[in-house]
């Protein structure tokens, strides 16, 4: 089990506008998506809260201390009849959605998982997780998003040596990066 970063940046390491994601390239979700199916993705409150619908066949660990978030599921329980309290089972570690209060909780459940855990953002979980992530995939998205209100920090790659780089559509570059 590891803990890695993964991050789409701009050219100014840009990497929101507005509460989301300022483009759409279908090979850098298609790459996302292969990276992380199976396996954990951490997020943020505001993170979740842009997504339509849970990241389908992984696990989705929300960070929030507020209790007014809601771990929404894609068949709305609020529209089922009420039933009898059942135990919990712990979560699955191919879907579902848990909710913790803060970074603690996430690094204890980690030794558990039987998979890789994803640090997928916003810009405060990333900063909160850096000292943990022992590897990171970045994609290079070749525009220069004007607006842009969310960056990654200039030296969130310090101590990290890029091992290996692959191009995917639309001159998206990858670079894997691990701890040096």
């Amino acid at each position: 089990m590891s803990i890695i970063g993964i991050v789409a940046v701009d050219r100014n390491r840009a990497i929101g506008k507005g509460g989301s994601i300022p483009w759409h390239y279908s090979a850098d979700m298609k790459f996302f998506r292969e990276q992380t199916t199976g396996h954990a993705c951490v997020m943020g409150r505001r993170t979740w809260e842009s997504l339509k619908r849970p990241l389908k066949d992984r696990l989705n660990v929300v960070l929030s201390r507020s209790a007014g978030v809601e771990a929404r599921t894609e068949e709305r329980e609020a529209e089922q009849l009420p039933q009898s309290p059942q135990p919990q089972s712990p979560p699955q570690q191919t879907g579902g959605v848990i909710v913790l209060p803060d970074k603690r909780s996430v690094l204890a459940l980690a030794p558990y998982l039987s998979c890789h855990l994803y640090v997928i953002g916003g810009e405060q979980i990333y900063r909160m997780f850096r000292p943990e992530i022992e590897q990171w995939i970045v994609t290079e998205i070749p525009l220069a998003v004007e607006g842009a209100d969310t960056f990654m920090p200039t030296d969130f790659l310090q101590n990290f040596r890029p091992r290996r780089s692959l191009t995917l559509a639309d001159e998206l570059k990858v670079t894997f990066y691990e701890r040096a």
